[in-house]
């Protein structure tokens, strides 16, 4: 694969923290491995890691392999719908859903379930292999997750997320109590200037618009709200990065989260993971609307009464 585009900044950055916050799904030691290989130029030149692009710079990024093959492994799949094209899941805690370019990444995902559920028949979508991934959920969410097992629903769904003509919904329960029924943020998101394992609301590295749109649905011990989220743009960690924004952290959250509150939610309520849930996936399929949907795991349903209307 070889791209080629200008840097669009208004200061000097490192080339692998740019490349980094440009294309936020490659980890940043992947991309310095490439600088490393050669594999990326900047004006027609190998560069190393840590040289400060100017604004205007042209970059090239000439080969992007990754070797290791990814293996089908038998890891049980909650299976919401499965046609010929499609497979939707209920996705489990505590699994990646793509691999990481090094070996130790490419075990125990989503793919290799997948793989090993389709008999390693699954189409390929951008430069790293994610067969049959075209949207992606953090480690520690669960929920609604749509995978494509053909070239042809492959691109047809990575171009509808893309314009923007699908919706996501998500459940969320959060430290604090929110007194507004219906709230909106709106504001940029991008990588920590530091950190590149966060996205951050402060002075973020290549910033993007994010709007994400709430509704209060019930609260817990006067303590906790119980949320519905509805995304209206997608970026990385958009719901935890906001709802941290405005002081009601998720809970359960080790990166965004208040650690007093998420050691209590633990012994009250043995949270162990962040408390967000991906729980509707609307999408136009086969010349009609369908609504995909994944019911919340135990640990979420039961700190919600079952009569609480999503």
């Amino acid at each position: 694969m070889n791209y080629n585009f200008s840097v669009n900044i208004d200061k000097k950055q490192r080339v692998d923290m740019y490349l980094s916050a440009l294309f936020t799904d490659i980890s940043r030691s992947y991309i310095q491995k490439l600088i490393d290989t050669g594999c990326v130029q900047v004006n027609g030149h190998k560069v190393k890691k840590n040289l400060k692009i100017d604004p205007k710079s042209e970059i090239s990024i000439v080969e992007i392999i990754t070797s290791t093959e990814i293996l089908p492994e038998d890891i049980p799949l909650d299976i919401v719908y499965e046609d010929e094209n499609i497979c939707v899941i209920n996705k489990n805690a505590q699994i990646n859903v793509h691999p990481t370019p090094w070996v130790e990444g490419k075990k125990g995902t989503l793919v290799n379930a997948l793989l090993y559920h389709c008999r390693e028949k699954l189409p390929v979508i951008s430069w790293e292999q994610r067969p049959g991934i075209v949207h992606r959920l953090d480690k520690d969410t669960t929920g609604v997750i749509l995978t494509a097992k053909n070239d042809i629903y492959m691109k047809d769904i990575a171009a509808k997320i893309k314009n923007r003509e699908v919706k996501k919904y998500y459940i969320a329960i959060v430290t604090g109590v929110l007194t507004q029924d219906k709230f909106t943020i709106n504001s940029e998101i991008g990588r920590h200037p530091t950190d590149r394992t966060k996205m951050t609301l402060q002075n973020p590295v290549n910033p993007k618009s994010a709007v994400t749109h709430g509704e209060v649905l019930w609260y817990i011990d006067e303590t906790y709200t119980v949320i519905k989220i509805d995304l209206e743009t997608w970026r990385t960690h958009q719901i935890r990065v906001h709802l941290a924004g405005i002081g009601y952290p998720i809970i359960g959250d080790s990166v965004y989260g208040n650690p007093k509150a998420n050691k209590r939610a633990a012994t009250l309520y043995q949270v162990h993971r962040q408390m967000l849930h991906a729980l509707e996936f609307h999408i136009d399929l086969y010349g009609t609307k369908k609504c995909f949907r994944a019911e919340l795991k135990p640990d979420m349903s039961s700190m919600i009464p079952d009569n609480i209307e999503m």
